[in-house]
């Protein structure tokens, strides 16, 4: 069935818009959905980063850390995409997807007054966990709006940490929401710990002393905001 020509247009306009100029609008799309693909309800951007050993986390700039790998606007594109950058197994690397036009930064607009859920894995799961969040954040199976901004799998020497990332760190019935859904499509245990960290915890974390990092006893590290 042919859409009006004024939907079409519209469509169109949001898909070529230049978001060039830094606003950062998860519903301006630079990617539309070929003829007869599925779309998604929100683009998403895929994402690697990686960490130099022989330098402190801290160290590296936002810029020289990450990298965009490109955008989808359908779930035949996404899989086309995953397909060649499936996650592997080689420690110091993560894997983002996040919607289209938010930041991988805890200051990012989208992310300032939010937060994050994390899991700790043993070695061996990340694969098959981080493909069934990814499903169940582009399938909407979270179920909370907007609220959802991405999800990371960060893969480490002795463990690996998945995260998924929201808008709204104080609403309590939305990080239960997520936390729950969580739980559901991972079929996590119910004595499995989760951890919910805002991003204001994490900058405030990052300009203590050593010593005050210390008498914290957490799990943030230098450079762990993109976890």
């Amino acid at each position: 069935m042919e859409r009006p020509k004024d939907e079409k247009s519209q469509e169109e306009s949001e898909c070529h818009h230049d978001n060039s100029n830094g606003v950062n609008n998860s519903r301006r799309k630079t990617v539309c959905p070929a003829a007869g693909e599925h779309p998604l309800q929100y683009n998403y951007t895929f994402w690697y980063s990686r960490r130099t050993p022989s330098r402190p986390a801290s160290s590296q700039s936002y810029e020289q850390n990450i990298r965009q790998i490109g955008t989808v606007a359908s779930v035949d594109q996404f899989w086309r995409f995953y397909h060649l950058i499936r996650q592997g197994d080689l420690s110091g690397h993560s894997d983002h997807l996040f919607k289209e036009g938010i930041k991988l930064h805890v200051g990012d607009e989208s992310n300032r007054s939010g937060g994050k859920w994390i899991i700790r894995l043993r070695k061996g799961l990340a694969s098959r966990f981080w493909e069934n969040i990814i499903l169940a954040m582009l399938g909407e199976q979270f179920m909370v709006g907007e609220e959802i901004c991405g999800a990371v799998v960060s893969i480490r020497f002795q463990e690996d940490i998945l995260s998924i990332w929201n808008r709204t760190s104080n609403d309590q019935m939305t990080t239960s929401r997520i936390r729950d859904t969580l739980r559901r499509v991972l079929n996590l245990p119910t004595n499995t710990i989760m951890e919910y960290k805002t991003h204001n915890d994490s900058l405030r974390y990052r300009w203590l002393s050593t010593p005050e990092r210390c008498r914290l006893q957490t799990s943030w590290e230098p450079g762990s905001d993109l976890d």
